[in-house]
């Protein structure tokens, strides 16, 4: 039997450290002969076929005009061993220096889209601007993801969690395997 909770009020802006969607990525993005990573956590998948996700990119980070650009970006998830660079390049402006460099990040060409893929991430979705309808009020980026590369180990790399603050969770290697207790049509 569970245990009932005894719970306290609690500030509404700090509501993300429980909701923050998945692991923070590193967004890769480039128009012409300009490209930019910026740290991001603000997203969510929206749908399974065609894959899309959503982004939060507002428009004062220089790769928000990239991508506007370009219509292009790539989505790379860290392992929680980056966590310095993750930080470093979230507080700093691509405009002024070239993030690749000056964190030791290899950029690998993409397949299908032309912007750079993080070499040293242990996933990189390559994604096309899918809706565009809520950037201008939101900020809110619809992107297809187009091609996928993905390490085959580890299955379950610890991937790092922002909750706010200045404050990163860190998945685990636990896996809680329930797919027995799934229907299949939930199994996607």
């Amino acid at each position: 039997m569970s245990q009932r909770l005894h719970k306290i009020d609690f500030p509404v802006s700090k509501a993300r450290k429980y909701l923050e969607p998945g692991p923070v990525v590193l967004l890769s993005s480039q128009f012409e002969d300009h490209h930019d990573i910026m740290t991001l956590g603000w997203h969510t998948i929206l749908e399974f076929s065609p894959s899309l996700v959503g982004c939060m990119i507002a428009n004062g980070n220089y790769s928000h005009e990239l991508i506007r650009q370009s219509g292009q970006c790539v989505i790379n998830i860290p392992s929680a061993d980056l966590v310095d660079s993750v930080v470093a390049i979230g507080n700093c402006h691509g405009d002024r220096l070239d993030k690749f460099d000056a964190f030791h990040l290899t950029p690998e060409p993409a397949k299908v889209v032309n912007v750079p893929l993080i070499d040293e991430c242990f996933a990189s979705f390559e994604c096309q601007l899918y809706d565009d309808s809520m950037v201008n009020n939101y900020g809110f980026f619809v992107f297809e993801i187009v091609k996928a590369h993905v390490a085959d180990k580890p299955e379950f790399p610890p991937t790092l969690h922002y909750t706010g603050e200045g404050r990163f969770t860190v998945m685990s290697h636990t896996v809680l395997d329930k797919h027995r207790d799934f229907k299949p049509e939930m199994l996607i």
